[in-house]
């Protein structure tokens, strides 16, 4: 996520590392690269400037240039900077107090709209709300097919009247529904366009007129980097849209969008779309996102994913086992399980502080691995998954054969497992000390 935007910038504020004292000539050298990797980062160049001044002139004030480590000062300012540049605070989205919440989802065809109207009311009803979702894509082939689906893989209703009926008509029965059926919120998923004309843009006026949306969320792909900025400022002069939800942020994204949306149309980034599955989306923190563009982890998002993911009960026996000794393959399995449910492994490890951006790139984060190493535990007994020890030649040979990997496999994952269990016998004096390094209650996933 942002690894071209956090790599140019973290090499552009190293200049700034290398030096006991700075001058002000310094300061302005340094910028100029910080300015350089923004712009190539596709940062709206009104942002770069408005940026690059405010921590210019923040960078040569007497507290910094008198400090004994201005360094870490400007790399304070920067992230500062970047946080209110991002919007400061974590916006919610608004949940009216006369059910039901209509949320208006808005955007270009391929965006990613229908998909993430269908993940936001998955998280909502995680959050204990009874979603519907509402079908007014009338005119892309197969749209109401595609949000029957999704809504299907997340236990998610979907009003829908076909496609020969009008999208305003569809939104007010579909609110009209909700009310019915105690539905108490309701995500309309809009029809797009290639581009934006004057068809579309009245047809959602007209939706927003009927049905007085609470929210109306447009989602913009952040790989389109600049483009992305255009789009959300056309749609808000419009439809004074109310938030924006940036998707596609784990691909190649330079990050133009993500700086740039917030200051160009003063509406809050709400949510960001991290990877394909249901479940990867996540709410926008700027003081997380700068900490993560600047190479110092996102401790807080990990551990909320790990508490996501994680059953707390299982995690007080499974520390148990852990501080005993008696840790099975049985156990093993399970927490791989917990470790995928938490999401991509690469993205995981990105939030990490300390793990530089770009560090990742030349690590090769094979979930085929992990499918195999599943494969090898789910091959065996329950009595040998217990009892590793009981595992001989033969043993092993049938284990290889039925999860379709090689002997050499099997032995390796049983040596790893071995060192493992050595490992948590060497640190079970340990457990208090590691539990509030990740704060108070948390418990690890392995």
């Amino acid at each position: 996520m942002l690894e071209s935007l956090s790599e140019k910038l973290t090499n552009a504020l190293r200049r700034f590392r290398n030096k006991g004292k700075l001058t002000e000539a310094d300061v302005k050298e340094g910028m100029r690269e910080v300015k350089l990797a923004l712009l190539e980062a596709d940062v709206n160049f009104k942002v770069v400037k408005e940026f690059v001044k405010s921590v210019t002139e923040r960078a040569v004030g007497e507290a910094v240039m008198e400090s004994l480590l201005p360094a870490q000062q400007i790399i304070k300012i920067v992230n500062e900077e970047l946080i209110r540049l991002m919007g400061g605070e974590s916006p919610k989205l608004e949940i009216s107090s006369r059910p039901p919440t209509v949320v208006m989802m808005v955007g270009l065809q391929g965006a990613g709209k229908t998909t993430h109207a269908a993940k936001l009311a998955s998280m909502y009803k995680k959050k204990g709300k009874n979603p519907l979702l509402v079908a007014c894509d009338v005119y892309r082939p197969a749209a109401i097919d595609q949000l029957k689906i999704v809504a299907e893989s997340v236990g998610v209703p979907v009003f829908s009247l076909g496609d020969k009926v009008s999208p305003v008509k569809i939104a007010k029965e579909g609110v009209a529904f909700a009310k019915k059926n105690m539905h108490d919120m309701v995500f309309i998923d809009t029809a797009g366009r290639l581009q934006i004309d004057e068809v579309l843009m009245a047809e959602l006026a007209s939706i927003k007129k009927e049905v007085e949306p609470t929210e109306i969320l447009l989602t913009v792909d952040a790989m389109t980097g600049q483009e992305a900025v255009n789009v959300a400022k056309a749609f808000d002069e419009l439809l004074d849209v109310t938030g924006v939800v940036l998707t596609k942020m784990d691909g190649d994204a330079r990050g133009g969008a993500a700086l740039s949306v917030r200051y160009v149309t003063g509406k809050p980034i709400k949510f960001i779309g991290t990877g394909e599955k249901m479940d990867m989306i996540e709410p926008f923190h700027p003081d997380r996102m700068a900490s993560r563009i600047l190479g110092m982890g996102d401790v807080l998002s990990l551990i909320e994913k790990a508490e996501q993911a994680i059953d707390e009960k299982k995690a007080i026996e499974m520390e148990r086992k852990m501080r005993e000794a008696t840790f099975t393959l049985e156990d093993f399995l399970e927490q791989l399980h917990a470790l995928r449910k938490m999401g991509n492994i690469e993205q995981l490890l990105s939030m990490v502080p300390g793990v530089k951006p770009g560090a990742l790139k030349d690590i090769n984060m094979d979930e085929k691995q992990m499918d195999r190493v599943e494969a090898i535990v789910l091959s065996m007994t329950p009595r040998e998954r217990l009892n590793p020890d009981v595992i001989n030649g033969s043993r092993r040979k049938r284990i290889a054969q039925g999860s379709g990997t090689t002997v050499e496999d099997v032995n390796k994952l049983l040596r790893q497992f071995d060192q493992m269990k050595k490992m948590m016998k060497q640190m079970s004096g340990m457990g208090g000390k590691r539990r509030g390094m990740f704060g108070k209650g948390m418990k690890m996933p392995f």
